[in-house]
């Protein structure tokens, strides 16, 4: 790991990188594309200097609370956490400052933080953000190999719903070939289904490839799917946007399993829900 120095931590829209970088080694990982300028390698992550210090400063010049989003680029408990716990203090100047979260992770290292995520959410709302991609354990492993399996993944969400904190599914990317299967989608929607998700992301079923991260992936078919980037080539070429035959009816399962069970999908929708900000604390004075 190593520091650099930044002016300011929080994005136009509210969102927070605490890092660059990643170790969770996943295979298919979007930020590791040339479009994101990391200039160094990518398991050196790179921290950002007082962190916490500009997180509060910035959190005190906005007028009104919102929603706080991390854990897009980078996710926010990599390997590196429990050490730093830099991830800890922001949530702790979120709750500090009455502010909402949402934080995307794959990693059941969040159950650390269940205290403050509660606390949050008794005042405005603390959203638990979690990807599921691979419902078959062993496959997990290899497409997602320095994190928390999907069984885990799925045990720590069960963890919040008795907590009563709020939970959505990131249910990508799904890779054409290999876990593009009625299987595995009827599986992970079970999990969430047992775990009472808010909502479930879903951008179709596929996966995106550009510089960078086309690369990565592609030596890790060789290494562990003999022939399958021969298969992507042959069939994608250079798309960015590479759909699995099997979309129209993995996304009619899909749409029909989240009606039947209430829960959200359409994009705009659950996007909307994790961007609405919610003041509970009137509600609290009244107890």
């Amino acid at each position: 790991m190593h520091y650099k120095e930044y002016k300011t931590i929080l994005s136009a829209k509210n969102g927070l990188n605490l890092f660059r970088g990643c170790t969770h080694g996943c295979i298919y990982c979007d930020s590791r594309s040339e479009c994101y300028q990391i200039n160094h390698k990518f398991e050196d992550i790179e921290v950002k200097a007082n962190a916490l210090e500009i997180f509060e400063r910035e959190l005190q010049r906005r007028r009104n609370p919102c929603m706080i989003g991390t854990g897009a680029m980078t996710d926010p408990y990599i390997q590196l956490e429990p050490r730093l716990k830099i991830t800890r203090g922001a949530l702790e100047l979120i709750d500090k400052y009455e502010f909402g979260v949402a934080i995307q992770t794959k990693s059941s290292r969040i159950l650390r933080d269940l205290d403050l995520l509660k606390s949050i959410n008794q005042k405005t709302k603390a959203v638990v953000e979690m990807t599921l991609t691979t419902y078959d354990e062993e496959l997990c492993k290899i497409l997602e190999p320095h994190v928390s399996t999907t069984k885990e993944r799925f045990e720590t969400l069960l963890k919040f719903k008795e907590a009563g904190v709020p939970t959505v599914v990131w249910l990508s990317p799904i890779l054409p070939f290999i876990n593009d299967s009625e299987k595995n989608l009827r599986g992970i929607l079970d999990y969430c289904i047992q775990a009472g998700v808010k909502g479930i992301l879903c951008f179709g079923f596929g996966v995106t490839m550009r510089a960078g991260n086309r690369e990565y992936f592609y030596q890790q078919l060789d290494r562990h799917f003999p022939g399958m980037k021969k298969k992507y080539i042959y069939a994608f070429g250079e798309n960015y946007v590479c759909n699995s035959p099997n979309n129209d009816q993995l996304m009619e399962i899909f749409i029909e399993t989240c009606q039947k069970h209430g829960i959200l999908w359409k994009t705009d929708e659950v996007f909307g829900y994790l961007h609405e900000f919610e003041d509970k604390r009137e509600q609290l004075s009244l107890f």
